[in-house]
């Protein structure tokens, strides 16, 4: 693991791409505080309902859709629906 990240660092530095930046999307209508806040406020909270579930939805979806579990069929398909009827909100603020 340790020769994979080096060997990324290399390849970074030597292709001139090895600096600390905050993409914030087209628009730039958020700072780059605010963004670094909203995206770990959004890890920490995936982090707790992960643990609460005892697991997270790429397990839910790829252990229990194997074992083709009725309840991880829906809860994954939820997931779906729900991430595509979000998605033209969430757009609107990158614009």
């Amino acid at each position: 693991m340790l020769g994979v990240f080096l060997g990324g660092l290399f390849g970074a530095y030597t292709g001139g791409r090895l600096r600390s930046e905050v993409i914030r999307g087209a628009g730039h209508r958020v700072s780059p505080r605010t963004r670094l806040v909203l995206a770990m406020s959004g890890g920490l909270l995936m982090g707790i309902a992960a643990r609460m579930a005892r697991g997270c939805t790429s397990g839910q979806a790829v252990t229990g859709g194997a074992l083709l579990s009725v309840g991880s069929w829906v809860f994954m398909l939820a997931v779906f629906a729900g991430g595509y009827l979000l998605a033209p909100f969430v757009r609107r603020q990158w614009r």
